[in-house]
């Protein structure tokens, strides 16, 4: 299994079932908005330390953990606080105070192996201006409390990061998201990464095989 090293003058990746066994398949490159949209289009992504790592990392993992629209578990607690109307939810208000709140909630920016930096903030801020991210904000009051972004291509989202300030809001997020694109005909939300967090609420793997045809569903 080869890690390939890209060329920032050539747009392009190596087949992605060539990576490592944890997912990596190439490193260098740039965090442009053409590069990012052909990774994202095949299941691709950066994610590295960038205090660390001297170059980007790409990943593809061939089994994705993902959520299928409207099948997020909704536990009898998160029922009730919905019902409660104690928070509110809304998409695509307040996209540069949630990628700064994924980045830096909770001391982040300044943990071991932190890698929502500034380019990465940088670069999916302009994928957001250009239509392409999209972020949902929990509220409480005029405060924002928690939240997720992440990129949209076609029928699929493929979360990036979220963050809470109070008790299960980034789940509130996630289960709006859910909810809202089972409403518009949407096919598959990539988790990237399983988390306990993300298992609770339903996540599961799929092969690389069905995550594709998810993710190329046309409407």
């Amino acid at each position: 299994m080869a890690v390939y090293e890209l060329d920032k003058n050539e747009i392009a990746f190596p087949d992605p079932r060539g990576g490592d066994e944890d997912g990596l398949i190439a490193i260098g490159g740039d965090l442009s908005i053409d590069r990012l949209l052909l990774a994202y289009n095949y299941g691709i992504f950066p994610w590295y330390s960038f205090r660390d790592a001297p170059d980007i990392m790409w990943f593809c993992p061939m089994k994705r953990f993902v959520i299928i629209p409207g099948e997020a578990h909704v536990s009898h607690s998160m029922k009730q606080l919905i019902r409660s109307g104690k928070y509110r939810v809304t998409f695509n208000k307040a996209f540069d105070e949630v990628i700064q709140g994924c980045s830096k909630a909770q001391n982040r920016i300044e943990q071991e192996g932190a890698w929502l930096g500034e380019d990465m903030i940088q670069a999916y801020t302009e994928l957001y201006h250009q239509g392409f991210a999209a972020s949902v904000e929990v509220w409480n009051g005029d405060k924002l409390v928690g939240g997720l972004y992440g990129v949209t291509l076609g029928r699929a989202f493929f979360g990036e990061s979220m963050f809470s300030l109070e008790p299960s809001a980034s789940k509130l997020a996630l289960i709006y998201l859910s909810n809202m694109m089972k409403d518009r005909g949407g096919s598959v939300i990539d988790c990237q990464l399983e988390t306990p967090h993300l298992k609770s609420m339903g996540a599961k793997y799929i092969d690389y095989d069905e995550y594709l045809r998810l993710i190329h569903e046309d409407f």
